[in-house]
């Protein structure tokens, strides 16, 4: 049965990086290592395994703005075409565009594949460029929305709360992307919040982790229909590498400990959370955040 994942270790790279060589270097003469540029470290990773454990297709996203992204480097290996695994490839990278927060994603295709991004629902937009002075690529667009399983509504809400009472979440316009009930992804505007290194501040960071622990514990009390003040006790934060190109934060379920129904005896709740900061698929912060949610006076 076919696998399909980023890749995890450095043999995984190595072996995704070799298939996009073979297929979309190799046979036109190019030298390894010009399947790779320096937006890998920061952008979106998918390739399939077979049974076998033999990559056979690969492909990856990259944000080019906060509400933008490109798909490029798709390859599935010769063996394998005509299988259906490049279309899982396309709907792997657009469900993580979605999640966060593309709403126009871009390509360049081969004057051959052309009809096959059409068949995804990807809209020819003209002439690109001639890759090696022979192969004709053309500039194709497609409009996302939402994922099915995201909860616009509540999001929203949240967001209106954040720009109205905290200006300066406005500024960096935090948007969330994605909240299922289990995880939350947010992001921020990119190019607002660059410090002179061309990569994330450091208070844009904390910032961003902050109010996403904050919105976590927010989007909680709504669905249980609970109601408090939340409050800031406790953070620290780690910062393990820069984040370059378009950051994110996300929370998951599984890193949150606390009781919620404290808040229905009067009492107090208190809520710890993790929330982990990316460039790409790497966690280059993580925050640690304990909230205090007090109960309304009788």
């Amino acid at each position: 049965m076919n696998v399909c994942r980023s890749p995890k270790t450095a043999l995984e790279f190595e072996q995704y990086y070799q298939l996009r060589w073979t297929i979309l270097r190799q046979p036109w003469g190019q030298a390894l290592g010009s399947e790779r540029d320096s937006l890998e470290q920061e952008s979106i990773h998918r390739m399939i395994f077979d049974e076998n454990d033999k990559v056979i297709a690969v492909g990856r996203l990259e944000k080019s703005s906060q509400f933008s992204g490109q798909i490029r480097f798709m390859a599935v290996s010769f063996a394998a075409q005509g299988q259906g695994l490049g279309q899982q490839i396309i709907e792997a990278l657009e469900h993580q565009a979605q999640k966060l927060g593309i709403t126009e994603i871009t390509l360049n295709a081969r004057e051959d594949a052309v009809g096959f991004y059409q068949k995804l629902g990807y809209n020819l937009q003209g002439f690109s460029h001639l890759l090696f002075d022979e192969i004709k690529h053309f500039v194709m667009s497609k409009d996302l929305s939402h994922a099915h399983e995201h909860q616009q509504l509540a999001s929203t809400a949240l967001q209106d709360v954040w720009h109205e009472t905290i200006p300066l979440s406005k500024a960096m316009n935090i948007k969330i992307s994605y909240f299922d009930g289990k995880e939350l992804i947010t992001h921020c505007d990119g190019g607002f919040n660059k410090n002179l290194h061309n990569t994330m501040f450091a208070g844009s960071i904390y910032t961003l982790a902050t109010l996403s622990g904050w919105g976590w514990v927010y989007l909680q009390l709504q669905q249980q229909q609970l109601k408090g003040d939340i409050v800031l006790a406790k953070a620290n934060i780690k910062y393990h590498a820069p984040i370059t190109g378009i950051g994110y934060a996300k929370v998951l379920a599984e890193s949150v400990s606390g009781d919620f129904t404290r808040l229905t005896k009067g009492k107090n709740a208190r809520i710890n959370l993790t929330v982990h900061l990316y460039s790409g698929e790497d966690i280059a912060a993580t925050f640690t955040g304990s909230y205090a949610v007090l109960a309304p006076k009788p």
